[in-house]
């Protein structure tokens, strides 16, 4: 049986969040959104790599440098595409991480949304975003 310790030290090496997915250094992980064409033209992370979930197995070889880990996302806490892209990816060999929240979160945090009218920011969401600089967790 597995202890609290390693449990929390697996999720901590298999899933990270929308604000360190911000404020990781450029170049440290390829943002991968797993969701559909239609999906990803109606907004997107602006640094994402579009990849669907089914085209993973078949693609990523050709699009994604394996020495550089991948992050997944996908719609948000209700999805679990996310899930099933970082899986298909470890099945790969990749290092993956999914990121917790999506872009729901990553909109409801004030992150920019790319969209083909250019890049869009929302407030943050007072329930669920820090109301200062960073939420000192």
């Amino acid at each position: 049986m597995r202890t609290p310790e390693e449990i929390f030290a697996e999720r901590l090496a298999t899933q990270t969040d929308v604000a360190d997915v911000r404020d990781a250094e450029p170049g440290a992980f390829v943002l991968v959104d797993s969701r559909s064409r239609q999906a990803w033209e109606q907004g997107h992370i602006p640094s994402a790599v579009h990849l669907p979930t089914a085209d993973i197995p078949s693609r990523a070889a050709e699009l994604l440098d394996r020495r550089l880990p991948v992050v997944t996302y996908c719609w948000g806490p209700g999805c679990n595409g996310a899930t099933r892209a970082a899986l298909a990816f470890a099945r790969l060999g990749y290092e993956v991480r999914e990121m917790l929240g999506g872009v729901e979160y990553w909109i409801r945090e004030g992150f920019p949304l790319r969209t083909a009218d250019g890049d869009v920011t929302l407030p943050p969401d007072p329930l669920v975003a820090p109301t200062g600089e960073a939420c000192g967790c």
